[in-house]
């Protein structure tokens, strides 16, 4: 996401000055294809090609030139998910980073208490029973990459994303692990839901039908506004992505439609303490 947000900032660069990618690209030695690709974030950056055209374009000001080159390094840069590539297959490797840099997450699951708010002990009973997992070690470190990837969420430092999850009441009903690990799941989402960037609704049975009825889905939208949304639909052995606006405008809207008829969230410490008599609290 940092190469196509630093290629879209040269791209539209180019084009205020009028520059063809055939001008460009002789500037830096290269092809127009390579400046195509460098735009579309599908290459990896060199300091003096994005320096040299960055003086191509005017860029005079220090601190957009050193925002920009600035940027390089952390775009050419693998993401901490890599190292799980024994166990992470390449289509959730993309949403991972999708992930990674977004800065709203909106998503709507029926089967499990979203991968974003699970316990680890809940985490590894879902893991298991998925049947995805051939060993203790890889059930380890499937868990241990779930963890990793909530750290954005939960730490003190910085600018937090914001997450707003609809979960259907069902995944409540459905253990997964014994009642001490459902126990403390949904105290796990209590405490989430207290989180000033984390707004947790339960789309209960009273609702009776709702929008939603294809089934779970996400909505990721990031801090710069040239990239689109992009909707993440998980299937069995594989994911779709969405990013035209016919598409994610649907799915918002879609969103909108579960979080208007859902109780609002100040009903969810309720509707979770409700559950955690039922499991033994």
């Amino acid at each position: 996401m940092l190469r196509i947000l630093l290629g879209t900032q040269l791209r539209r660069l180019r084009k205020e000055k009028g520059i063809s990618r055939h001008d460009a690209g002789y500037a830096i030695r290269a092809s127009h294809a390579k400046i195509s690709r460098m735009e579309l974030g599908q290459v990896s950056f060199k300091h003096r090609d994005v320096d040299d055209l960055l003086k191509l374009y005017g860029v005079d000001d220090p601190g957009q030139r050193e925002a920009l080159v600035g940027m390089i390094s952390s775009a050419n840069a693998q993401g901490w998910w890599h190292k799980y590539g024994d166990v992470l297959p390449q289509w959730f490797g993309v949403y991972v980073g999708l992930e990674e840099a977004a800065s709203v997450i909106r998503t709507f699951e029926v089967q499990f208490v979203p991968g974003l708010l699970q316990t680890e002990g809940y985490a590894r009973s879902v893991i298991k029973l998925s049947r995805t997992a051939n060993s203790e070690e890889e059930v380890d470190s499937r868990v241990n990459m779930r963890m990793r990837r909530q750290l954005r969420f939960t730490s003190p430092e910085g600018d937090p994303p914001r997450l707003w999850a609809v979960i259907d009441e069902a995944v409540l009903h459905r253990p997964y692990g014994d009642a001490e690990v459902m126990r403390g799941q949904i105290e796990h989402l209590l405490e989430m839901s207290r989180r000033p960037n984390i707004t947790i609704q339960i789309a209960t049975f009273a609702m009776g039908g709702h929008p939603a009825a294809g089934g779970p889905f996400s909505i990721l939208r990031f801090p710069t506004p040239q990239l689109p949304d992009v909707v993440y639909l998980e299937q069995l052995s594989s994911a779709l992505y969405f990013d035209k606006f016919d598409d994610t405008s649907r799915y918002a809207q879609t969103m909108d439609h579960l979080a208007t008829q859902a109780p609002l969230p100040g009903s969810t410490e309720e509707i979770l303490e409700g559950f955690l008599e039922r499991y033994g609290s």
